[in-house]
């Protein structure tokens, strides 16, 4: 590990990044200096600019990548190396509006009767009638399940904070159902192969579309896809903006505000979270 390696991760550490994102922006600065075959402190403007041109003309990654690159050559120019008038030359590129892809309850219902394997039909469903991440979800513990106040713990989330979520009563059967099938025997709700670590998102993440696909569902559904339909779902029930971004976890209310983009609004439909997780869990339950 280089010497500049080094300072760039405990940089990171100082500032209390997740491992997650430390991991990622020294894959980046790496991709970067393994681009050019020198030192990022030999690299200045000039080779920025060709390594995003790069990026979006001849490697053609996602923008989401593509802003992942920009935050790390930031944060390593900006704070490790200390050259704050160059961060001015990595512009964040102006992305797409996209509206993001909401299911019917009847749909998800379909959804879920698609999923053959316990497990990942559970920590779908739990995704959906709780409004988690997908490493949220794989991350709960045993312990995170309040079934006397009928909520969840979700422990470091994104940010790294903590939040408590909904647990409605026909989610709370269902992770019942899960426990008394499986018994498993980890502090993990939802254990992977070795007992110890919890499930891969991969594992999950590759259920989606084949289940989407045997469904007869037209749209494209990935594990996010659950976390809108939470979302849109209470707000088309009549639950307010702020109460669902505290659920989700979101900095900011523009973020939540999105779902005021694709909302049907539903007269007579009480703001009941249970009333829309036990539709679609009780349906595919069934």
């Amino acid at each position: 590990m280089t010497e500049l390696r080094q300072r760039m991760i405990a940089d990171l550490r100082i500032r209390n990044y997740s491992p997650r994102t430390i991991d990622c922006y020294t894959r980046c600065v790496a991709a970067f200096a393994r681009y050019f075959r020198q030192s990022p402190l030999a690299l200045g403007p000039e080779q920025i600019r060709t390594y995003q041109t790069y990026l979006v003309e001849t490697k053609r990654t996602s923008w989401a990548a593509f802003n992942q690159v920009v935050c790390a050559l930031r944060f390593l120019y900006g704070t490790t190396l200390q050259r704050p008038g160059l961060i001015e030359d990595i512009p964040f590129p102006r992305q797409p509006h996209r509206l993001p892809v909401v299911l019917s309850p009847a749909e998800l219902a379909r959804f879920f009767t698609a999923i053959p394997n316990l497990k990942h039909r559970t920590v779908l469903m739990t995704m959906y009638a709780a409004g988690l991440r997908v490493l949220e979800a794989l991350h709960l513990r045993v312990a995170d399940v309040d079934s006397a106040r009928q909520c969840l713990r979700v422990e470091q989330g994104k940010g790294q904070k903590d939040r408590y979520t909904l647990l409605p009563p026909t989610l709370l059967q269902q992770l019942r159902t899960y426990w008394h099938a499986t018994r498993p025997a980890s502090v993990w709700l939802f254990p992977g192969r070795r007992a110890a670590m919890p499930l891969d998102a991969t594992a999950v993440q590759r259920q989606c579309g084949p289940a989407a696909g045997r469904a007869g569902l037209a749209k494209r559904v990935t594990t996010h896809t659950m976390r809108h339909c939470f979302a849109t779902h209470l707000l088309e029930a009549g639950t307010d903006l702020r109460t669902i971004q505290q659920l989700l976890g979101h900095r900011s209310l523009q973020t939540t505000a999105v779902y005021l983009h694709v909302v049907t609004p539903r007269d007579g439909i009480p703001p009941t979270s249970d009333l829309l997780a036990g539709t679609v869990i009780g349906s595919a339950r069934g």
